[in-house]
């Protein structure tokens, strides 16, 4: 199989990781992979320490005439069997240089629970052979934004299984947390949509429960500066640490006692399964795709979104009861085994790229959703319709 993966983000994030382990993992099969992606960007650089092909291309937006072009280049060079987008302005690059080069099929990764912004964007989806949603959240979304069934395919994302390495402890003491404190942990870029000001409103709630706890917040954005004036405001102090960007989360993750994610919205959230699996227990909010990685009251808890009380009380239960922490925290690394490696993610999408090659062409693709033979995938997203109208129906 000859893949070309595409994207076109500058920083590191969730989705980042996730392209990478896809093509590490199809290389490491024998296939012939090369990702394209910024130039420049943090994806290049991972990439070639991997030992990857790679094209970096400037990127600028659905419509940037040297990335376009220059990936039709790379498209006629190669000759894949398959273009797999990553986000929306490389989806928007791929199908162009697909055109222009009369090349292979072309599919899509959706990771957020966003709806489509307006028409060109759903024809852009729609125009896609494929479009793997990561969670049954994501593909909700997708089909109430008008995508045709016959596109859509759920392949959860997933991590590497790995134990944890040393030091992680120590790391954690090298930021200044006392030996031996609860340590309420947090990876996640500083956006909006991550709610970290919930996080934030809750820990003095935390800390009259657990005085010794202290509040680890491994990432970087845009809002660090007001998110740390949040935090002293709020008399947090030396409680709470901002780590910035870290390359050994892995060392982190299993030092924390639990895990927390506030997000407002989230297509499934890769720090969860991180956690799980270095077996952390996880407190994280219902929505988007979070509960099909997190089994409420299972392998952690889930409060609602903006609820700072809510997620206060299940915060300070976890760090109080040891016990039920690292239950929960054995049974998220038994779900992650299931259902959340990278291996399986690799497999899954390599067999849907095996049907897109061996299946009819475009525009003779038999109605219905596309199901993947053999594949542990979700191979027909049954009880997902479109949601009712507001004020009507069920």
């Amino acid at each position: 199989m000859r893949v070309v993966h595409v994207d076109s983000a500058r920083e590191w994030r969730g989705s980042q990781c996730q392209v990478l382990l896809a093509a590490q993992g199809m290389a490491a099969r024998g296939h012939s992979v090369t990702l394209a992606c910024q130039a420049g960007g943090r994806l290049e650089a991972r990439a070639r320490a991997a030992g990857l092909a790679v094209r970096p291309l400037a990127f600028g937006g659905d419509l940037a005439p040297g990335a376009i072009l220059g990936l039709a280049r790379l498209l006629r060079a190669e000759s894949p069997h398959v273009v797999h987008a990553h986000d929306p302005h490389a989806i928007g690059a791929g199908l162009l240089a697909s055109r222009l080069s009369r090349g292979p099929r072309v599919v899509a990764s959706r990771r957020v629970s966003l709806p489509l912004r307006g028409p060109l964007s759903r024809r852009k989806y729609a125009a896609c052979d494929r479009v793997i949603a990561v969670s049954r959240a994501v593909a909700r979304v997708l089909l109430d934004s008008g995508l045709p069934p016959a596109r859509l395919l759920l392949v959860r994302d997933g991590v590497p299984d790995r134990r944890p390495p040393a030091g992680g402890r120590p790391a954690l003491e090298e930021l200044g947390v006392p030996a031996g404190s609860p340590v309420v942990g947090n990876v996640a870029a500083l956006t909006e949509h991550k709610d970290h000001a919930t996080l934030l409103a809750a820990m003095p709630r935390v800390l009259q429960a657990v005085p010794a706890a202290r509040l680890v917040i491994v990432g970087e954005g845009r809002l660090r500066g007001r998110l740390e004036a949040e935090a002293l405001g709020r008399g947090l102090g030396d409680r709470c640490v901002f780590t910035g960007f870290r390359r050994d989360v892995d060392r982190l993750i299993p030092a924390f006692s639990l895990l927390c994610l506030t997000s407002s919205t989230e297509g499934l959230g890769s720090s969860l399964l991180d956690a799980m699996c270095f077996g952390r227990a996880v407190v994280a909010t219902a929505v988007g795709g979070i509960p099909e990685a997190v089994a409420d009251g299972k392998t952690g808890m889930l409060v609602p979104v903006g609820d700072p009380g809510a997620l206060a009380a299940a915060l300070s239960r976890l760090l109080l009861e040891a016990d039920r922490r690292e239950a929960l925290g054995r049974a998220g690394r038994h779900r992650f085994e299931q259902e959340f490696t990278a291996a399986r993610m690799v497999d899954e999408t390599l067999r849907l790229y095996d049907e897109l090659r061996e299946g009819p062409a475009m525009g003779e693709r038999p109605a219905g959703i596309p199901s993947v033979a053999g594949s542990r995938c979700l191979t027909a997203l049954g009880g997902i319709r479109p949601a009712a109208p507001a004020g009507g129906g069920s």
